[in-house]
This record gives structure tokens, sequence and C-alpha cells, in this order.
């Protein structure tokens, strides 16, 4: 699962798939409703790669977090209503999937909005168990191998 060009735009609700740059910026797609719109250089623009889940050891990268409530729904959406469910489930069931998450740092709203990513890109059919680095570390370790 590659989330370098799934992007979340601060002050929209969705997260988006880039679809073209362009000169000022970018054209997205929303991953909800498919809708195309331009975001510009001057926008706040984050790739889900970029972020992290913090946790009592290290920062989570939130490939793993999604690749864990992967494996914790067997593949599929969550099935629960995320918006109405009291914070005290959020956090339990946040607790199943990443159970060192910091309690200090990741508040309801970060749990909300990753549990909301994941059935996004669950839906999109974007979530898989596959790690994007793991053909790049593969190539290079053939190199090393031939050198």
């Amino acid at each position: 699962m590659d989330l370098s060009k799934i992007l979340v735009v601060s002050g929209k609700p969705d997260i988006y798939e880039l679809v073209s740059q362009t000169k000022s910026g970018a054209i997205v797609e929303s991953l909800a409703d498919k809708r195309r719109c331009p975001v510009f250089k001057s926008d706040r623009i984050s790739s889900l790669s970029e972020i992290s889940i913090f946790t009592t050891d290290e920062e989570k990268p939130l490939l793993e977090v999604f690749q864990n409530i992967f494996r914790k729904e067997e593949g599929k959406s969550i099935a629960f209503d995320i918006k109405k469910t009291s914070n005290a489930d959020l956090f339990a069931y946040f607790k199943e999937v990443l159970p060192n998450y910091d309690t200090e740092h990741v508040h309801a709203s970060d749990v909300k909005k990753v549990l909301l990513w994941y059935n996004l890109l669950n839906n999109a059919g974007k979530v898989d168990l596959e790690d994007p680095n793991k053909e790049a570390n593969a190539e290079q370790t053939e190199e090393a191998k031939a050198e």
C-alpha cells in the first residue's frame, strides 16, 4: 500500500488521491465521492505517508496502523459508526490495534480521523498488507549481492 499519493488537505473533510500536478498545485480526487478539485501550493497539504502516531517507544507510521486495523478487521471496513461512538470505546478499539499509543499525545479526534481514513481507503480498495518499500529494499539487496 503506497500512501505517498494519498493526501490530506487542511480545511477539507476528505482524503484525496493525487491525479496530476500543475504549475500552481495539483488536481486531486476525493476517495469518498470521486469528485476532482484543484489544490494550490498555498494550501496545507500532507501525504499520509508523512503522518505518524505517537507511541510510548517511537512514532509509528500511519501505514503500520492501517495494516494493524486491516488484520484486525480481516480486510473489511470498521463496522461500528465511528462518528457516534464514545471516546472511551474509540480508545479501547485503538488500543487493540496500537497497544502502546501515547495516551497523552493521541486525542479522540486523532483516533476518529485515523479510523475514518482507514474506512475511506479500504472502501476504495487501497488498503493491503504489502510494504511499498519492500520492492525498493529487494532491489537494493540484489544490487548489493551483484557487487
